[in-house]
């Protein structure tokens, strides 16, 4: 049926109208979403720059709590004697303040443990990036991974209680007493041993497929293209993993505490008793050394050499990273 002309106009107006009132909706609820995305990115963003900012002051707070409280220590005690002293009693008379005993000790364990991780966390990503199918590979991660959840405390009776007396009945129990470093830096080198076993199987996944297929073309061992060609493309992350781990040994105090005994023994023998760094600092945070007093402040000049014996290690991890690091496309 034909349709009046005028009414015919009033439709097609009606239907322009429709079309531009939907076009403003949609243009408004675009900006509407828009503005409600530009909103939440900036929030994101400021949220995200707070997190780094309280990262940076505690860092800062830190170090200026390390060195304030570490002043009046090094007012009345000399920083090259600190340094090298080779005899440290800061709790009995006279009292010596050299911290090379401590510094020793806490790098003898950390040695240990070091060759530990290093050894079977090496060992155990070269397995599960070359030789272990994938099923296979999905199960043993994550058994690993929970080493690294156990708490230290267990780790340290277990040195004790465990490794301990396997080690006298090795070496003979009038050479290795209860309380010795080599229980104390087999133990912690299991407990970093996921650090390095996950980090460097992760470097070494991300090394390209078409390397080994070219060592294989060319007629290596499975074993030649993990040690000849996966681990030297893979030496940064690698790398990086053990420097980790290490800084994490060189930190620990429980397991030190508890296995290694609190004798700081200026000695290279893992069979003998020496006293962490950090043990020391637990020792004298007991509570039993009245604050603001010399010996007190000790554990602030001990917590800065501590500090300054990681941040070192990090620096020269980043120069290695930097130093061998590929990037593949």
């Amino acid at each position: 049926m034909a349709c009046d002309p005028e009414i015919r106009s009033y439709i097609v107006v009606d239907d322009r109208s429709t079309s531009h009132m939907a076009q403003e909706n949609t243009l408004y609820q675009v900006a509407r979403r828009r503005r409600r995305q530009y909103i939440e990115q900036s929030l994101i963003s400021w949220l995200l720059r707070a997190t780094a900012l309280i990262s940076v002051l505690t860092t800062i707070g830190i170090v200026l709590i390390l060195v304030v409280q570490s002043y009046g220590f090094f007012t009345e005690v000399s920083i090259w004697d600190f340094v090298i002293g080779r005899e440290w009693s800061p709790l009995f008379i006279p009292q010596k303040f050299g911290a090379l005993p401590l510094v020793s000790g806490t790098l003898l364990v950390a040695a240990i443990a070091g060759i530990v991780s290093l050894t079977f966390g090496l060992g155990a990503a070269i397995f599960l990036s070359e030789y272990a199918p994938e099923g296979l590979r999905r199960i043993l991660k994550p058994v690993l991974e929970v080493l690294a959840g156990i708490p230290t405390v267990v780790y340290g009776y277990f040195a004790l209680t465990f490794i301990t007396p396997i080690l006298q009945n090795v070496f003979g129990s009038d050479r290795v007493i209860i309380f010795n470093a080599l229980s104390a830096g087999l133990v912690m080198g299991l407990m970093i041993m996921p650090m390095v076993s996950t980090l460097s199987e992760d470097a070494m996944v991300a090394v390209p497929r078409s390397l080994r297929d070219a060592a294989y073309a060319l007629g290596a061992t499975r074993f030649e293209v993990a040690t000849k060609v996966v681990i030297p493309a893979a030496l940064s992350g690698i790398v990086a993993s053990f420097i980790l781990a290490v800084s994490r040994a060189i930190g620990e105090t429980m397991i030190v505490k508890i296995a290694a005994g609190a004798t700081p023994n200026l000695t290279l023998n893992p069979l003998e008793s020496i006293q962490a760094m950090t043990a020391y600092i637990v020792q004298v945070s007991l509570g039993e050394t009245s604050q603001g007093s010399l010996e007190y402040q000790t554990i602030f000049a001990v917590g800065l050499l501590l500090f300054v014996m990681t941040l070192a290690m990090n620096i020269v991890g980043r120069w290695v990273i930097s130093r061998f690091r590929q990037v593949y496309e």
